[in-house]
């Protein structure tokens, strides 16, 4: 009798750890808009002891003229998430949606880059400020970033801004002047700068990175970047949503000149059946309060009808960033 209970008790687990090995620890996606998880894009920072993303949600399904809008999620643990507010339309400029958030803590407040939506060759890149990481003022002179050049079209999304070599960079997705490829650009900032538009100058009079390997298709956006030691290493999501869409990774020494770290993607997207089977993208690489390195993400198993946004541990040896094995 012991002999079975034993035989059924291994059967359970290893069903269990079939099923289960592949779900991530993390799996947060915001039912407010469509009824359904629907998060996109997520950003995190530590600040007011506890941690914030800033993450896309979509139009009301009621109320579409709305368009996409930020939600705010707060946690103790990187895990567990509970939705705090809400970034909605306030200027003109923002009546069509804004969305992508990337955000840093400077001098006790939160300074939020995002973009305005809906607006095609003409989405830009704008900037508030926040007192609680909740309630923000928007920068008076929005949109503080659109690029030159007959390199790109006039576009700039997916706002990443870091400080390095005393000057801050505005890491932004354009498209090639035909419209087609989604392609990556820079700018930079002095280090005294309040974000304001006439700051920000071009650092490159082209794309730092386009998409030319199999599995990034048309597109790269999403940049994320950190910096170890003297180097900055970039997560970029290659191809458009759902063709699928994963995530590469990309090195530099200055800022403006990158080189990729692997002709495969860092995190692909899961196998059919798993819950990112339709993708892994648009990335934000995060460093927590005790140090670790964590890899958020969003994906989805249905081709863009829910989107959850996850994490992942990813370990540093000898210089090159690693995902922590899940067991």
């Amino acid at each position: 009798m012991k002999a079975v209970k034993f035989i059924f008790l291994s059967i359970f687990l290893f069903v269990a750890t079939a099923l289960f090995a592949n779900e991530p620890r993390m799996m947060f996606g915001d039912t407010s808009r469509k009824g359904v998880p629907f998060s996109k894009d997520p950003h995190v920072v530590s600040f007011g002891g506890r941690y914030l993303m800033y993450f896309s949600i979509p139009p009301h399904k009621d109320k579409p003229a709305g368009g996409w809008n930020i939600g705010i999620a707060e946690s103790k643990d990187l895990i567990n998430w509970q939705k705090v507010g809400e970034i909605n339309p306030e200027a003109e400029y923002e009546q069509k949606g804004l969305c992508a958030p990337g955000a840093l803590v400077r001098d006790g407040k939160v300074h939020l880059f995002y973009q305005i939506y809906g607006n095609g060759r003409k989405d830009a890149i704008c900037h508030a400020v926040s007192a609680d990481g909740i309630h923000f003022q928007r920068n008076a002179t929005n949109p503080i970033f659109r690029p030159t050049g007959e390199w790109n079209c006039g576009r700039a999304i997916d706002a990443e801004v870091i400080f390095f070599k005393d000057k801050y960079f505005l890491y932004f997705a354009s498209r090639d002047p035909e419209y087609k490829k989604q392609i990556l650009g820079v700018a930079t900032a002095p280090a005294n700068t309040d974000f304001n538009r006439e700051d920000w100058t071009l650092a490159a009079d082209s794309s730092i990175l386009y998409p030319v390997l199999p599995w990034e298709g048309e597109c790269i956006e999403g940049a994320s970047v950190i910096r170890r030691g003297r180097k900055l290493y970039m997560f970029y999501a290659g191809a458009y949503n759902n063709w699928p869409q994963q995530v590469g990774v990309a090195v530099s020494k200055d800022g403006i000149r990158w080189e990729r770290m692997s002709d495969i993607p860092f995190l692909p997207n899961g196998k059919e059946g798993e819950w990112n089977s339709s993708e892994s993208g648009h990335p934000h690489i995060f460093t927590a309060d005790d140090g670790r390195t964590f890899l958020f993400f969003q994906g989805n198993n249905d081709k863009g009808k829910t989107w959850y946004i996850s994490n992942h541990e990813v370990l540093w040896r000898k210089g090159k960033p690693q995902l922590k094995p899940a067991f």
